[in-house]
């Protein structure tokens, strides 16, 4: 079997009738652009401990997540979904191994000055553990609430936008123009308003 003698559609009819070469050859047929959206992803992953490989992994797993939850009578097309799956899937690992890169580092107490160091947390007026346990879910279940009312473009915004990537790097990375981020983000202000009240 050769992916150019079958369409996307066939594919996935022989894929669930249970037909391993027809999945090889789906999977074949979109490495390339798994391979071209990491290589594009790859420049954010600077000090993340992320790799290109690490990146295509994600995208395969994207485009699996694809083809089992694809569904023809949706009205878009196949490339079309499994690209947006493969995006969202790449996207999601590096917006989280960035959030995570400096957590080590910013949560990490310096034994030097044993005895300065308990003296600070005696005296510190931060919030005890238990209260930032409870802050960190807190934002965790907000930003739940606001995903769940976002559509899957404002989605991809959002999170992009809260690790801190600014609208010029929104836009290379989703492949949008900035107009549509602005008015993406725009929505995005408007629904968490919502969420807010």
């Amino acid at each position: 079997m050769d992916y150019n003698d079958y369409n996307d559609y066939e594919l996935l009819e022989y894929i669930s009738e249970g037909n391993e070469d027809a999945n090889n050859i789906i999977i074949k047929k979109y490495e390339p652009l798994i391979n071209k959206i990491a290589t594009k992803m790859l420049k954010y992953c600077k000090n993340n401990g992320l790799e290109k490989s690490d990146l295509i992994q994600e995208g395969m797993i994207g485009l699996n997540h694809a083809l089992e939850r694809y569904k023809e009578k949706e009205n878009i097309l196949f490339y079309t979904y499994a690209r947006k799956c493969i995006e969202r899937k790449i996207i999601s690992v590096v917006v989280a191994s960035n959030r995570n890169k400096n957590k080590i580092l910013n949560e990490s107490i310096s034994y030097d000055d044993e005895d300065n160091v308990i003296s600070k947390i005696i005296k510190s007026t931060s919030p005890s553990p238990e209260e930032e346990v409870l802050n960190l879910e807190l934002e965790e279940n907000l930003i739940i609430k606001i995903k769940n009312t976002l559509a899957n473009f404002e989605e991809q915004v959002f999170l992009l936008l809260i690790e801190g990537f600014d609208y010029k790097e929104i836009a290379e990375i989703l492949e949008k123009d900035q107009k549509s981020i602005d008015n993406a983000i725009q929505r995005i202000k408007s629904k968490i308003k919502s969420v807010l009240e």
